[in-house]
């Protein structure tokens, strides 16, 4: 999946516009990072196209410790997207990344996240 399909996923499943999906999917990525070790933050993004790897990167750094909600609230706040749609963005890139890697890494970056961001990453109902 290039950039461009996974922007237009994100887009499709939070209901935004495909500027406000890649805006959302990048600040997705950068909270998500610092939440994963750099190794972790590195393998993922080496199964991810060069634009969606840098935003993993930028986010590296000392691991931090938050709840989905916190997330949620981070990229709120990078977006400027209202609670709702920050929700349902955040979701949205979850559940596209869970279908644009491998399984394997999937499993290992959710490990770090903790089983709140696994159950986010759930198709919707």
């Amino acid at each position: 999946m290039d950039e461009k399909e996974f922007f237009q996923a994100v887009a499709d499943r939070a209901r935004l516009s495909r500027q406000e999906a890649a805006d959302l999917t990048r600040a997705t990525l950068e909270t998500l990072a610092l939440r994963l070790t750099d190794g972790e933050a590195r393998d993922l993004g080496r199964e991810l196209p060069e634009p969606l790897r840098e935003a993993l990167l930028r986010g590296q750094g000392e691991v931090r410790l938050f709840e989905p909600e916190e997330s949620v609230h981070r990229v709120r706040g990078r977006t400027g997207l209202s609670e709702p749609e920050a929700d349902r963005g955040v979701r949205a890139v979850l559940w596209t990344l869970r279908e644009a890697i491998s399984r394997e890494e999937f499993d290992h970056a959710m490990s770090q996240l903790g089983s709140g961001f696994a159950r986010m990453a759930e198709p919707a109902g």
